[in-house]
């Protein structure tokens, strides 16, 4: 295609995005929406999870990632056809729109966007299917917290298959219920991530304190916990400030954004591609990798705000780590993990390497042809003969 003919087409594309606000989730009074595509430079998380380097060994393909909050907007161009999956809703849709408080389009699209040419924003995991269950309307709802409803919403992720449970929205009260479903979800084989978001000391967020769940903090681009909840019970922590991703209302993108929420989404789309790359691991297998592989601050020990430190994707993808590993707390000397080497990932040749070994080897092969010409035409002067 010639630059002539990319260039309309991207014009065109342009123009029919610009169109696409003709939608229920748009036309929401109040609904978090966005008419803006992001064009600049990747941002800083983006460059620091770089998902484009585990790409060569999986994007997460086979897996399904459940959001459990608010919903999901699937129609923003950046999802690809049947990625966003349906599901029943356990509250009432606000004004009939997929998702009015917007922070569940927001994770989806951290967790699973597909590569635009419109954008330098990309997910971490573009292979996952995502399965959006609502169990609190967001900020509108009188009762954003239900723990029984959050219970639910898990158990239908477990019914439907998802390996991942990212509880985008957790609650402040918890319950036997929701310690059961959780439990159950475990056993099913299920990884749940949840964030702390309390913004008051003393407020803990549930599932994140149970036991089992994938405790996630959230930090600025200087390391900088972002949260004012804290506890032992958090284990890893990820970017939650200047953020950018996909937007609800069918378009565009939001940014920046602060949301210690968000922060879970990251680290939800590291198991899924952990998963789909060692698909024996078990939940505490795979949150033992992930805390053992994560970047530490120094001193290396465990940080009440962002546990064992910030999510290191690659590192957890293809380090020579055995799963059966003591995960970093297992000892008084859990300050002191090992170094750990990541793998190689397997790397495309480039073509001028791949074109030139073909000509060495052909190369090569001449030579050794005529060697094998030039002794069958002197054997045969002396008169020897091939015995079998």
């Amino acid at each position: 295609m010639g630059a002539p003919v990319r260039a309309a087409a991207a014009a065109l594309v342009a123009v029919v995005l610009a169109m696409i606000v003709d939608v229920p989730s748009a036309q929401a009074a109040g609904c978090a929406t966005s008419k803006q595509v992001y064009q600049d430079a990747p941002s800083w998380a983006q460059k620091l999870v770089d998902p484009s380097r585990i790409w060569l060994l999986t994007k997460g393909t086979g897996q399904t990632v459940a959001i459990v909050g608010a919903g999901v907007d699937g129609g923003n161009p950046q999802f690809g056809a049947g990625q966003v999956l349906a599901s029943n809703d356990l509250v009432p849709r606000p004004g009939g729109v997929a998702d009015c408080d917007g922070r569940g389009t927001f994770a989806a699209g951290i967790i699973g966007a597909q590569p635009n040419d419109q954008t330098t924003f990309v997910g971490m995991a573009p292979g996952v299917k995502l399965l959006p269950l609502r169990y609190t309307a967001g900020a509108g709802d009188t009762n954003p917290g239900d723990p029984g409803r959050l219970a639910t919403a898990i158990t239908q992720a477990v019914h439907a298959g998802a390996g991942t449970i990212l509880v985008d929205v957790p609650t402040t009260v918890d319950s036997p219920a929701l310690d059961d479903a959780v439990s159950a979800a475990l056993a099913a084989g299920s990884v749940i991530v949840s964030p702390a978001v309390g913004a008051q000391a003393g407020v803990v967020s549930y599932p994140t304190a149970l036991p089992g769940v994938l405790s996630v903090g959230a930090a600025d681009q200087n390391g900088a916990a972002v949260q004012t909840e804290s506890g032992d019970y958090i284990d890893i922590a990820a970017p939650g400030a200047d953020l950018v991703s996909t937007s609800a209302g069918g378009y565009g993108h939001s940014w920046p954004i602060k949301d210690p929420a968000a922060a879970a989404a990251y680290v939800a789309a590291t198991a899924a591609l952990l998963r789909s790359y060692q698909p024996t691991a078990t939940p505490a297998q795979i949150v033992n990798r992930l805390t053992l592989t994560a970047s530490r601050a120094a001193g290396g020990g465990r940080d009440s705000r962002l546990g064992w430190g910030i999510v290191d994707a690659y590192a957890a993808v293809t380090s020579q780590l055995p799963l059966s590993t003591p995960g970093p707390d297992a000892s008084p000397a859990a300050a002191s993990v090992p170094n750990l080497v990541p793998a190689a990932a397997p790397a495309r040749p480039p073509l001028n390497t791949l074109v030139g070994g073909l000509a060495l080897g052909g190369v090569g092969l001449a030579a050794l042809a005529g060697l094998i010409t030039v002794t069958i035409r002197r054997g045969r002067a002396r008169g020897w003969k091939v015995r079998l």
